[in-house]
């Protein structure tokens, strides 16, 4: 067996010399592993005597203990210094000016629904949701559209490829097939409020194949048309925040109320530019009625007992004309300059307490 003296200063001293952590690891290896060399002296002592077996035992436990110890100390030291080193390197100078962060910033379409529900929730409205793919029932039939009307062709709706039944799912064209799901499973009174995003086959400067619209539902045994006059009046003014807004009514046609009216809201359009409330101007923003009775009928309830009115806007056309955005397209570019220019702090709740814009 070779001098243990002088295997223990020998490995020590590699211990000691050794520059990083793999260095460190190749030597505890090459010491200690399972072809290491103190290792193989261990095992080569089955070939001596008791006495000297024990002697070279206990000498050689003391070298693994000492070749041990040395490469803990030295894995601390050699860890200590890479630590140091990389705090050196990454060092941060506290006394630089922070960072400037990026904010997000809250679509105006979200602003917009906000701020409706804001208003129509201080009415009692309610929301109500439903699903973006529907039938031809809730879409059509229900709400009284012949199977002849130009809203029920491929042009101006998006249907979906063909069921094993011969039927067709659609996407929906308005949210007013939420208002028929709600008549349906709920019993009246019923006063509901449904933004939610609506598909037509149409694209260009004031429209896009997808946008968001809202409509707005009442049902009671007693409520008329000066009910509608009075909601939708008060919500243009909350809405637009100025008392001083003309609206009028304008009688118009929709299959699924009768009677039917066009909203105008009064403005002003001097050069080039438009002003809300006065003016000598009209401007359209919604249009609204009383519930037809076969819509009633259709859902389920009686007509002959309860009655309704119902609106329905388009949520950027009304956002456009309140802060001032010449083109529905922007609205959905991703252009990050466009949001930070339009879009809203995203805490700031709208509220008719606080006021709607932040």
């Amino acid at each position: 067996m070779e001098n243990l003296d002088d295997l223990q200063n020998e490995l020590v001293a590699a211990v000691n010399a050794a520059a990083t952590l793999d260095d460190l690891e190749e030597i505890r290896i090459s010491t200690l592993g399972r072809k290491g060399r103190i290792t193989a002296l261990m095992k080569g002592m089955s070939a001596l005597a008791p006495e000297e077996r024990r002697e070279a035992g206990q000498s050689l436990n003391v070298v693994k203990t000492v070749v041990t110890d040395a490469l803990e100390s030295r894995r601390d030291a050699l860890a200590n210094a890479e630590l140091d080193a990389t705090l050196a390197r990454d060092r941060v100078d506290i006394t630089l000016p922070a960072r400037p962060e990026n904010e997000g910033r809250l679509h105006p379409i979200s602003q917009t629904i906000d701020e409706i529900i804001a208003i129509f929730g201080e009415m009692g409205f309610v929301l109500a949701e439903g699903p973006d793919i529907e039938d031809d029932f809730h879409n059509f039939t229900a709400l009284n559209i012949p199977p002849e009307h130009p809203a029920r062709q491929m042009h101006d709706t998006f249907y979906l490829p063909e069921q094993p039944d011969g039927s067709r799912k659609l996407l929906r064209t308005h949210t007013s097939s939420v208002q028929v799901r709600t008549m349906q499973n709920s019993t009246p009174p019923l006063r509901i409020i449904v933004p939610g995003r609506a598909f037509r086959c149409d694209s260009d400067m004031t429209h896009t194949p997808m946008f968001h619209q809202v409509e707005g539902l009442i049902v009671d045994k007693t409520v008329h048309m000066g009910h509608l006059k009075g909601c939708l009046i008060e919500f243009c003014r909350a809405y637009f925040e100025t008392s001083d807004v003309p609206v009028r009514f304008r009688p118009s046609f929709f299959p699924f109320t009768e009677p039917s009216a066009e909203v105008d809201i009064g403005c002003s359009r001097t050069d080039g530019t438009l002003k809300i409330g006065g003016g000598d101007d009209w401007l359209e923003i919604l249009g609204c009625g009383m519930v037809h009775p076969k819509v009633l009928d259709a859902c389920g309830i009686d007509s002959s007992e309860y009655q309704g009115f119902a609106f329905g806007m388009g949520i950027e056309r009304i956002a456009m004309l309140k802060y001032g955005m010449p083109d529905l397209r922007t609205f959905f570019d991703a252009d990050m300059r466009w949001l930070r220019h339009y879009g809203f702090a995203p805490l700031e709740v709208a509220t008719l307490l606080r006021g709607l814009t932040p």
